[in-house]
């Protein structure tokens, strides 16, 4: 990858690049399927990608292309460069400049195809003896490895190998002509040592897939709370990092946040980091696509604003501080004070919300769509497993006043995140 990645970068300076950057990578995935509980395949598959940026007077052209020969190398340059030409100058644009240059080995020995064999083969079995009514639509476990180049203009350059096992599972429980909606739940390890029904949220959300085969709707709309599970995310913080702290929020001058900087946001129980080094993110990021090391950094701390989201051009076309990382993945959320035991008891009527399924949320933060794979809380218990339930809020709103973020905490690899309680929320039923 070094070797193709240098080869592209020079030719993109040959041929008149003020500026460019090149990223190449390789890949390798040996994969099991299984598909209504059976074992259905075996495969290998490779990946190969080169993505190009060339900067020519302020003009910016990009291009990739999945082979990595000289000619596709050659015609993909070609390509981007031409680009430029139809381009609007952008002085914004750049690459990044030369600190450290880095290799990341994380490799782990190579693959134990037996072993993963085993593991998947435990899992279908546990499931058909621990929850018969479960239909294994579909599950993936995977050996995944693979090595990158990042070369600039400027000098800079990074190299990582990685190698890491993924499981990941689809389902859905039937009795008779009743079923439950789909649901799944994926976990990245770096060992096989733990079985994968005991992986992050796997258990909990087959059992409750069961209990998801009889609903009822929510009578008529109030406003309650609702506590969003780690296996609901993208919800909250997904939407948070889109509308206030990203390029195109930023940028566009949409964010609620964008004069915010240093200024308290959130409820103070609120700590929320991008944290691509610890140690429960095995594949957690390195580098960055515009060709920065990745650091740990906070967006919120304490309920303060102290970071956006970034990247060299956004942060060039804002004048605000680029992000020490991309941003958006290998989300933390340090844990809190309240057992989830406790946070459901202090729950008079609300929703326990584990999927959720809407369009996209306004700039000012205003989310709505319907619960899924979620249930009734009343009186302080979780009761029965809902359904056509429409939830509503804004963002910002919900936020200011956080009633409690649980002490437990759920990794699946990629995230470590806990169960947050939030108030405020409109809960629409029949």
């Amino acid at each position: 990858m070094r070797d193709t990645a240098k080869y592209a970068l020079d030719a993109m300076m040959k041929a008149g690049a003020d500026k460019a950057s090149c990223v190449a990578t390789k890949g390798r995935k040996d994969e099991f399927n299984v598909e209504a509980n059976k074992f259905t395949l075996l495969r290998t598959l490779f990946s190969d990608q080169l993505s190009l940026k060339v900067i020519i007077g302020g003009k910016k052209g990009t291009a990739s292309v999945n082979k990595l020969d000289r000619d596709s190398v050659d015609r993909a340059v070609a390509e981007c460069v031409a680009l430029t030409a139809s381009a609007s100058p952008d002085e914004a644009e750049d690459v990044a400049p030369l600190l450290q240059n880095k290799n990341f080995d994380r490799r782990i020995g190579g693959a134990d195809m037996d072993a993963l064999f085993k593991r998947s083969k435990e899992f279908m079995e546990q499931v058909k003896d621990e929850f018969p009514k479960i239909e294994l639509a579909g599950m993936t476990s995977e050996f995944n490895s693979g090595n990158a180049t990042y070369v600039n203009s400027n000098g800079v350059e990074f190299n990582s190998q990685t190698e890491y096992y993924n499981a990941g599972s689809f389902f859905v429980a039937k009795d008779g002509a009743k079923a439950s909606s789909f649901n799944g739940w994926d976990s990245t390890v770096t060992s096989l040592d733990a079985p994968f029904m005991d992986l992050g949220m796997q258990r909990a959300l087959l059992e409750e897939s069961v209990r998801s085969i009889d609903t009822r709707m929510t009578e008529g709309k109030f406003v309650g709370k609702v506590i969003v599970t780690p296996a609901c995310a993208d919800m909250v913080w997904g939407t948070l990092i889109g509308c206030f702290l990203s390029d195109v929020s930023m940028i566009q001058g949409t964010s609620r946040w964008k004069d915010s900087l240093g200024q308290r946001v959130t409820d103070v129980k609120l700590t929320l980091r991008a944290a691509p080094l610890h140690p429960m993110m095995p594949v957690g990021e390195r580098f960055t696509g515009d060709g920065f090391e990745s650091k740990d950094f906070c967006f919120i701390e304490n309920g303060v604003l102290k970071s956006f989201a970034l990247s060299l051009y956004g942060a060039n076309k804002t004048g605000k501080p680029r992000a020490l990382n991309t941003g958006y993945y290998n989300l933390e959320i340090p844990e809190g004070d309240t057992p989830l035991s406790e946070m459901i008891k202090s729950v008079g009527k609300g929703i326990l919300l584990n999927r959720f399924s809407g369009g996209s949320p306004g700039p000012n933060g205003d989310v709505s769509g319907v619960a899924k794979n979620s249930f009734m809380i009343e009186n302080g218990e979780i009761t029965d497993a809902i359904s056509e339930t429409m939830v509503s809020f804004n963002l910002v709103e919900i936020l200011q006043s956080i009633p409690a973020i649980s002490k437990e905490r759920i990794s699946d690899g990629s995230s470590l995140l806990p169960w947050c309680c939030f108030d405020g929320i409109t809960i629409s039923g029949k």
